[in-house]
């Protein structure tokens, strides 16, 4: 989901997931893995734990 479209979302507002507290995650930046983490659930929250920063890709000139 594009940041844009969160910063739009109001308060309450539901993001279905296709994982679960077990599973590991991919953060994205401009479509890109920027790094990996697990979903935390603490009380009525979820939140992503990053667990490994992934290497930039080498730009080639």
């Amino acid at each position: 989901m594009p940041i844009h479209q969160m910063l739009r979302m109001a308060r309450g507002a539901i993001i279905e997931l296709d994982a679960t507290e077990d599973d590991e995650v991919q953060i994205l930046a401009n479509d890109m893995p920027i790094a990996r983490g697990q979903v935390v659930i603490n009380g009525n929250r979820i939140g992503v734990q990053i667990t490994e920063m992934l290497p930039r890709p080498i730009e080639l000139r």
